[in-house]
């Protein structure tokens, strides 16, 4: 069993400097930064011919620091960013996607997408979720940025190309691994909450800390998160999620409070509650830390998005089932079903992809069921229902099993391993002998309505079951004439048992 200490435990941040002194542009003028890629010394040439002063700045800088490879491209132009993305546009023979409202335009050319925004301010009203995009100096758009590591501009006119301009020592941060905002926490904030966010997704990613005066900021002010639109917080979120350790992000949007306002079903995860019944004291095991140990557990075996999701909410209604039985302690049954019934509902409030709802579900629903079958007996019947109910999923349901199991005991991670090894083992063996691979029943609905003189209706989804449950049951094979001699066999019962069910 893992420890029962509460996650929420208040966090050991850097003691980092919160003062945001602005450095003098000249002074950190450096010719160190080296450009290898083409693309961007081809745009430095059309800004010389066009008298445009263009920079490179925000990811592609820092990753070039990180040595990470970068192929979204951020460029900062002095002058009209529109008529300059065109021209580069017109260069590479493609047509560029403009934002008139935001002086932004997207070039795609190759592997680069390439983003030229004006030099520029931006200001939000506190009940907008639009900022309000005025004018502005190189200074003024590099203070616009979310947060120092992305506030590093290089030149890419010839006079001075390569030329460092750093005026936050983002340089400097980078190489401390701090995520830092270049002007006061709350400022750069409120102007977009969802940098608070991104400021976890950037901590997950990078493997970075958030500065300890940031950290205090986001939980002072996170309630502003819910002005922001739900697909701009998926998108980060998501992005949380596929990192090499997305707990690192998410323990950051429990530890603020975000979690309150984007997921509140997982903030409902932390704590351990303790009873004391007479005789013993029992306490369970804080789950959210549990479920994040999960998760880190697929995402070192698996880059699947949505198994990853699975792994997530795979006990995210185990507060809503919680029992104490006195002498017995703490139990969460059925917590799995009731798990894979919120999953729709969870899906459309954070705005995911709905086609992903059954493999989540699937999972969510089925992540007991390989335990229970060691615990049960593997009987060839328990393991084609298994089999047929996890479809295709099968591999990344017992992938979620085995990360599952986070006890510190190493003998009972071994036997669990071992358990689900036989019990996977068995599945694969009955799956592939019986054709369970998108199994459904042989005799279709047409054939059944031929057969049983029945028009589209309620009846023949419920005939057709009896055939799948005889099938799953050994009754008979997975072979058509099998079934539908059953079928005949069967009917007229199965009619007369359907037609009083329904009837009342």
């Amino acid at each position: 069993m893992e420890n029962t200490d509460q996650l929420a435990q208040k966090p050991k941040r850097p003691r980092i400097s919160t003062q945001h002194t602005v450095v003098s542009t000249t002074s950190v003028l450096n010719k160190d930064f080296v450009i290898k890629e083409d693309i961007l010394k081809e745009i430095g040439q059309i800004a010389d011919n066009s008298n445009t002063e263009v920079y490179v700045v925000g990811g592609y800088v820092r990753d070039y620091f990180l040595g990470r490879e970068q192929t979204d491209l951020d460029f900062t132009v002095v002058g009209d960013s529109i008529n300059f993305a065109k021209e580069v546009a017109r260069h590479y023979k493609t047509k560029p996607i403009i934002y008139e409202k935001f002086r932004t335009a997207l070039v795609q050319t190759g592997q680069y997408k390439c983003e030229f925004v004006g030099t520029r301010k931006e200001k939000y009203y506190h009940d907008s979720r639009n900022p309000v995009v005025t004018e502005g100096s190189l200074d003024d758009d590099i203070r616009r940025r979310d947060f120092t590591i992305n506030t590093i501009a290089v030149s890419l006119n010839q006079d001075k190309f390569g030329t460092i301009v750093d005026i936050f020592s983002g340089k400097k941060d980078i190489d401390r691994r701090i995520i830092r905002t270049p002007l006061e926490p709350t400022i750069t904030y409120n102007d977009d909450p969802l940098r608070m966010v991104r400021a976890a997704r950037f901590a997950a990613q990078l493997g970075f800390e958030v500065e300890e005066g940031s950290f205090r900021a986001i939980k002072k002010i996170a309630d502003r998160i819910n002005i922001v639109a739900q697909e701009r917080i998926t998108e980060e979120f998501l992005k949380i999620l596929a990192a090499k350790k997305p707990s690192k992000g998410l323990r950051l949007l429990y530890e603020s409070d975000l979690f309150l306002h984007i997921f509140p079903e997982l903030h409902k995860l932390a704590g351990v509650e303790s009873k004391f019944d007479g005789k013993q004291s029992f306490a369970h095991k804080d789950i959210l830390r549990h479920t994040f140990k999960v998760l880190d557990n697929v995402a070192e075996r698996s880059t699947n998005l949505w198994l990853r999701f699975a792994a997530l909410v795979h006990d995210i209604a185990k507060p809503a089932v919680k029992r104490f039985t006195p002498g017995m302690g703490w139990s969460f049954h059925g917590h799995e079903d009731v798990g894979a019934r919120w999953i729709e509902d969870i899906f459309r409030r954070l705005r995911l992809p709905l086609d992903k709802v059954d493999y989540v579900e699937r999972l969510v629903r089925l992540h007991q069921r390989p335990m229970q079958l060691v615990d049960e007996g593997v009987t060839d019947s328990a393991v084609r229902r298994l089999a047929f109910h996890a479809g295709d999923a099968l591999e990344d349901l017992f992938l979620l099993c085995r990360a599952d199991i986070t006890t510190n005991n190493p003998h009972l991670s071994e036997q669990y391993l071992n358990n689900y090894e036989i019990v996977f083992q068995k599945v694969v063996e009955v799956q592939e002998k019986d054709k369970l691979r998108e199994f459904q029943s042989p005799v279709r609905g047409e054939e059944i309505m031929e057969l049983c003189d029945l028009q589209p209706s309620k009846p023949v989804g419920m005939v057709k079951s009896r055939i799948e449950e005889a099938i799953l049951d050994g009754i008979i094979p997975n072979e058509h004439d099998a079934a539908r001699s059953y079928l005949l066999e069967n009917k007229d019962a199965w009619l007369e048992e359907i037609n009083n069910v329904l009837n009342g």
